[in-house]
């Protein structure tokens, strides 16, 4: 018999997972696939961000949050592997790049007990914060972007429903 020592954390992995790589309709990856190259460098009339510009700042918090709360710290919001750089040249390596950086913060998860939840950890801004604070950033933070990368392309494509 199976017996789940962290249910709390295997939780979150879940929650993690959906957000990242869930459904078509919310999650973050779900929602790049709908994504065309002609849509990737577009910038919404008024607008600020095109998708890959949010993709880069998705990817580059995957990263930062995890070099920060289970890392050495030494990032900075100016490190090329934050950057993405010609991680950020099509959609398909920018998928991959995402992967990566989604790939360390699931692993540094999965290795822990549901009581480092409550350890403090360093967040990006130096702040420390709950373990399960931190975590639920992430996911929300997926969830919260995938959104915005659905209406751009929505608005590009002229389909928003």
């Amino acid at each position: 018999m199976y017996v789940m020592t962290a249910p709390a954390v295997s939780q979150l992995l879940y929650l993690l997972d959906h957000a990242f790589d869930g459904t078509d309709w919310h999650s973050l990856l779900g929602n790049l696939r709908s994504v065309k190259p002609a849509d990737w460098l577009w910038v919404p009339p008024d607008g600020q961000r095109s998708i890959r510009d949010i993709v880069r700042h998705v990817g580059g918090c995957k990263f930062m949050y995890h070099n920060h709360a289970f890392g050495d710290e030494q990032y900075t919001w100016e490190d090329p592997v934050i950057d993405g750089g010609e991680a950020l040249a099509t959609i398909s390596s920018a998928i991959a790049w995402l992967r990566e950086g989604q790939a360390l913060l699931r692993q540094s998860i999965a290795a822990l007990d549901d009581a480092e939840l409550l350890r403090l950890r360093s967040a990006p801004s130096g702040a420390q914060k709950e373990t399960r604070w931190l975590i639920t950033i992430v996911i929300e933070h997926d969830l919260y972007h995938a959104g915005e990368l659905n209406h751009i392309r929505a608005l590009h494509q002229k389909d928003d429903l």
